[in-house]
């Protein structure tokens, strides 16, 4: 049970009441708080434009968005959308991976998933299997409606959390056209099963279940939502994954003031929906390209094998790991691949969960393989 509440608990990393600075911007028509100046965790690149934009999910949702566009190009290009991870922000790991895949000649956007950091919804802070999946379909909406995009070449990439987000909307929406999931969570599997699934059972979710259900009277009367706490101020006692999570969200390194994660954490009942989500059930019926991208050392790296077999039929296995696909003694001396037609897998050496966030000491993001992955499918 106590798997099962950490993993309530870890969704349960959110941004406080902080408020960023009113600005007007006419040509947004929008009525959302937006900081137009530079405030991410990572340097402006030169080689690329970037704007704030906005758009509207079918749930009437207004979500907020940092544009980047290479410099100088006029013709339509490519497109991706990035979000994660999640409990992040798009000044985070997302925003990143936007604007160095836009130096790369892809326009991108990087946005707020509803509810949290910029974007619209009330009440703040909470999360949803349907709506944030329409999230990555609503960035699709806008990018194939924008003049500088052709609209038969539009892909998603999503990081952490939104790694598993993004399967799903890929299952359910073929104008997708490429989709990369990189250090990727299943939230409802964590959610429902605890981590390495060490909390499935009935009793474990009963207990779960009557936990939320008191907690959401508690709110309702209260007129406020408890909020269940970002990571963890002291990492000291905290197992060693959760010390990376500290290492990036409550450093410099990736401390946002809008970051879930980096402040006091989702709304406790948010968890409520996953446990009752059948998440990525037919991701077997993708069509379209995609890319699993894992770190070797990552603790959530199952998240990742598990939805390539069930995407794919094909059975990974991986020399040099116990059947928890933890590293034993054989650590990877070169990437691990596996391609099962469009669909590939794609094992990191050395990286840790968090190393996929922003490359980490090693710069282990594989940008070449993003872009060369993109290239191939969105044409």
């Amino acid at each position: 049970m106590k798997k099962v509440l950490l993993a309530a608990v870890l969704m349960g990393m959110t941004l406080t009441a902080c408020t960023n600075k009113q600005t007007t911007n006419e040509d947004m028509n929008t009525t959302l708080q937006l900081t137009l100046e530079w405030d991410k965790v990572f340097p402006q690149s030169d080689k690329v434009d970037h704007k704030k934009v906005t758009f509207k999910n079918r749930f009437g949702i207004e979500l907020a968005a940092d544009l980047y566009k290479p410099k100088g190009v006029k013709d339509k290009l490519p497109a991706i959308a990035c979000s994660g991870p999640f409990g992040a922000v798009k000044e985070q790991s997302s925003g990143l991976y936007a604007q160095t895949m836009a130096e790369r000649g892809f326009l991108t956007i990087a946005f707020d998933p509803s509810y949290t950091g910029e974007s619209g919804g009330e009440p703040r802070y909470v999360s949803s299997p349907d709506i944030n999946t329409e999230d990555f379909s609503a960035a699709i909406d806008y990018l194939m409606s924008r003049d500088d995009v052709n609209p038969d070449r539009v892909g998603i990439l999503g990081v952490c959390g939104w790694g598993g987000i993004a399967l799903n909307a890929a299952a359910l929406d073929p104008r997708i056209k490429a989709t990369v999931a990189t250090t990727m969570y299943d939230m409802s599997r964590v959610s429902q099963n605890g981590y390495h699934d060490d909390g499935d059972s009935k009793e474990a979710r009963d207990e779960m279940r009557k936990f939320l259900a008191e907690q959401r009277l508690k709110d309702y009367q209260s007129g406020s939502y408890e909020r269940a706490g970002g990571v963890v101020e002291d990492p000291t006692d905290a197992p060693w994954f959760v010390q990376q999570y500290h290492a990036y969200y409550k450093t410099k390194r990736g401390y946002h003031a809008r970051s879930l994660n980096s402040n006091e954490g989702w709304n406790k009942t948010s968890v409520l929906p996953w446990l009752n989500a059948g998440f990525l059930k037919f991701t077997n019926e993708i069509d379209n390209a995609v890319l699993i991208l894992h770190g070797e050392k990552a603790h959530s790296r199952y998240f990742g094998i598990t939805a390539f077999e069930n995407m794919t039929g094909e059975k990974v296995n991986l020399q040099g790991q116990d059947e928890n696909l933890q590293p034993l003694n054989a650590p990877l001396a070169e990437p691990f691949i596996l391609n099962c037609g469009n669909k590939q897998l794609y094992i990191v050496p050395g990286a840790t969960h968090c190393d996929l966030y922003d490359g980490g000491e090693q710069s282990y993001i594989p940008f070449d393989k993003l872009d060369t992955f993109f290239q191939e499918n969105l044409k």
